[in-house]
């Protein structure tokens, strides 16, 4: 089970000030405007005390209420199952899902108090699961929520003064209830389900287990694959020194159903995930005439699946001989192109009754891929095909609800005998040696033109990681076919070097790097809420720079080169609104440009060179939340470009809906991307969004630099305050 401060959560929009009331102890919070469209009217009692404090939304309380009314009555008109289990699939993005479902229902004031057929506690209880979703976990903790409530959006909230449930009594009041399902073993068709402390929505219940029985389906058997075969295959494409671990992931690959390839950035997941489809394609025989394997490759993005797909292309000239020749044409797609999204609808063509056709699938940026998306994944995906999963859970999690990569990384498991011997068998296991070639020769394995640098305390060991418990060079224990690659082979300077004193918790170590400053990491220590335009010189200039090369290529009508400068600098905050966020930092370029280029936006908003940011998905057009183009001026006139995967694709800009400009914007939706610059925008010390993960995943975002905009408290409070989600699943896993 994880219960630490989420520190995920979507942002509120507002502006903070300091306000009094249920629960507010007179602390910084969001100004509340009683009509406002924060305020729930029809709230009475302890609902009406938890959303005065900011800690219940208006749509969790409406729902919450609906489900009161009802009571023992069941749902003849199906709208509890609508509102909880039908629309819960798009929570967390663009406001659908129980939350907004429920707020279209409840506004005309049902679930009147006089009408509540159950406990207060059980309405709370109900309205924090829904909430629960909003803010990206699975389920409530019912022991823990009164420590973690206050640590959700932009501004912390102190939740000491409202009236929480004994946790007992609480826990006591719900199996009571005649609207949750009390335990695993209880049947479906109720709202609610308790496990444990664990309060679900009976929606994310089913997607938890149905993801958990499916990896345990998948856990064996072992693949019959002929040892010397394999251990020659691995010696041909993972001979090099410095690739054992990548030999290890492999091999796990080919001889287990799943398996996840997990590393930061620069460790080599995509070059390895080439060499091993390479190395499926020899044990399957393809090149002795048998058909080819059908092989897929996707990532929750289309910017992603491009990614991937070069990537993948680019490592095939670095294998030896002719290996890489089975890889030729192989291209990524997102996954909902993959499984067949019919729209708005949530379904997919693809599911239990209409598997996917491949032999092989294998999913980039796995870190992405909320708790539903998974579930729909596995049950598409056939039982007897091989899924290889790729991705960095030190990440931040999905958008969505869940963090499925980080529980599947971190969860304890039952030894597999079987697997391990197999792997002994085929010389899986090689004593990680220092490389003696850089990662831009020949005979390295990942490269991108840097010597290859061993993570902290690697160097010399197989390296166990969090699923292995060895001792230097012993073959360590594989569980839930889990290999970390440890060895960064892209970064060997300072960005590596923070990111990894940012794992491991060492905030004096990032802060000797960023006080001794580089051309790769530089540091303004200043609140960005109050910093002078003078220490903003050299970010005003490559602000400048970048946005006068992309109004150029786009203004020429090269999309190509436009698509390819929008990645050449950009602003991430971990706010959204306020001083600190996104909407004030887009201001300012904005400023900045026009005083460099005035006029540059004479055309109106859809000028070219505008750098454009996907809000909500798009079905209809293939544009997805997150999705990053930008406006170029064509012979047919102005368009907006998006690639998709790795294509530029232009569309009439009236037929554009959630679309925003994107000089700035959230490490949250930074995720599976990279650019040439980066500079980090940090929110104050007590912001609840700054998290380990955050500043992680928004240093890890830059290739050639990094500048970092804040203060040392500030650095030191993400360092020590890991993000988390509630979640079964990992405490689940554990059992498999």
């Amino acid at each position: 089970m994880t219960t630490t401060p989420p520190g995920t959560a979507a942002a509120p929009e507002t502006s903070p000030t300091t306000v009094t009331g249920p629960g507010a102890g007179g602390t910084t919070a969001p100004e509340r405007d009683p009509y406002g469209a924060r305020a729930a009217r029809t709230a009475t009692g302890v609902l009406a005390a938890f959303n005065s404090a900011d800690v219940l939304a208006p749509g969790d309380v409406h729902v919450a209420r609906r489900l009161a009314r009802l009571g023992g009555r069941g749902d003849p008109t199906g709208v509890v199952a609508r509102c909880v289990n039908g629309g819960a699939a798009g929570s967390g993005a663009g406001g659908s899902g129980p939350t907004g479902d429920a707020a279209a229902g409840g506004a005309g004031g049902v679930g009147a108090a006089s009408g509540d057929a159950e406990p207060e506690a059980v309405v709370l209880a109900a309205a924090l699961a829904v909430r629960a979703i909003r803010n990206g976990s699975v389920c409530v903790d019912l022991a823990g929520v009164r420590d973690t409530a206050a640590a959700e959006g932009e501004v912390a909230v102190d939740v000491s003064g409202l009236p929480w449930p004994d946790p007992v009594t609480w826990r006591a009041e719900c199996v009571a209830s005649p609207l949750v399902a009390d335990g695993d073993a209880a049947p479906p068709g109720l709202p609610l389900r308790l496990v444990g402390d664990l309060l679900y929505l009976e929606r994310y219940w089913q997607e938890e287990e149905l993801v958990r029985t499916q990896f345990e389906a998948r856990s064996g058997p072992v693949a019959t694959v002929d040892p010397a075969r394999l251990s020659a295959a691995l010696d041909r494409l993972f001979g090099e020194p410095g690739a054992e671990r990548q030999r290890l992931a492999a091999a796990v690959a080919a001889l287990r159903p799943v398996s996840v390839i997990a590393g930061g950035p620069g460790t080599g997941k995509t070059t390895t995930v080439a060499r091993l489809l390479a190395l499926l394609h020899d044990l399957h025989g393809a090149r002795t005439g048998r058909p080819p394997l059908r092989v897929a490759l996707a990532a929750p993005t289309g910017k992603a699946a491009a990614r991937l797909t070069q990537s993948v292309a680019d490592a095939v000239p670095r294998m030896p001989g002719d290996e890489g020749s089975v890889l030729s044409g192989t291209a990524a797609s997102t996954l909902h192109r993959l499984l067949g999204s019919r729209g708005s609808s949530g379904r997919f063509r693809h599911h239990r009754g209409n598997r996917l056709p491949h032999d092989v699938v294998v999913v980039d940026e796995t870190s992405m891929v909320s708790l539903t998306m998974m579930a729909r994944l596995l049950d598409a995906v056939r039982p007897d095909a091989r899924l290889v999963l790729v991705g960095d859970p030190d990440q931040l999690a999905s958008v969505e609800a869940g963090a499925v990569l980080g529980d599947l990384a971190a969860a304890d498991g039952r030894e597999e005998p079987e697997l391990q011997a197999a792997l002994l068998a085929c010389g899986a296991f090689r004593a990680d040696r220092r490389p003696t070639a850089t990662a831009g020769s020949s005979t390295g394995v990942p490269s991108t033109g840097s010597p290859a640098v061993a993570a902290p305390g690697t160097a010399g060991t197989v390296a166990p990681g969090p699923t292995g418990a060895g001792e230097p060079g012993e073959p360590e224990t594989v569980r839930h076919g889990v290999v970390r690659l440890t060895r960064n082979w892209r970064f060997a300077g300072a960005i590596a070097e923070f990111a990894a004193a940012v794992q491991d918790d060492a905030p004096d170590r990032a802060m000797e790097l960023l006080r001794t400053g580089s051309a790769e990491l530089s540091f303004v220590d200043a609140d960005p809420a109050e910093v002078g335009q003078d220490r903003l010189a050299s970010l005003r200039e490559d602000v400048v720079r970048a946005g006068t090369d992309l109004i150029g290529a786009a203004d020429a009508g090269d999309d190509e080169q436009a698509l390819r400068v929008l990645d050449h600098h950009r602003l991430l905050c971990g706010h959204r609104r306020g001083p600190h966020g996104v909407a004030r930092w887009t201001v300012e370029v904005e400023r900045w440009l026009a005083t460099a280029r005035p006029g540059y936006d004479a055309e109106g908003p859809w000028y070219p060179g505008r750098p454009l940011l996907v809000t909500a998905n798009d079905y209809d057009l293939g544009l997805f939340n997150g999705d990053t183009g930008v406006v170029v001026r064509t012979p047919r006139g102005r368009r907006a470009v998006f690639s998709r995967e790795g294509v530029p694709t232009g569309f009439e800009p009236a037929r554009l809906g959630a679309v925003g400009t994107v000089y700035a914007m959230t490490v949250h939706r930074s995720q599976g991307s990279q650019f040439n610059r980066v500079t980090v925008v940090l929110p104050p010390p007590d912001s609840p969004l700054m998290t380990r993960e955050l500043l992680y995943t928004a240093v890890t975002r830059a290739q050639t630099s990094v500048r970092v905009i804040g203060t040392e408290a500030a650095v030191r409070a993400a360092i020590a305050r890991p993000a988390g989600r509630a979640s079964g699943l990992r405490g689940r896993l554990g059992r498999v």
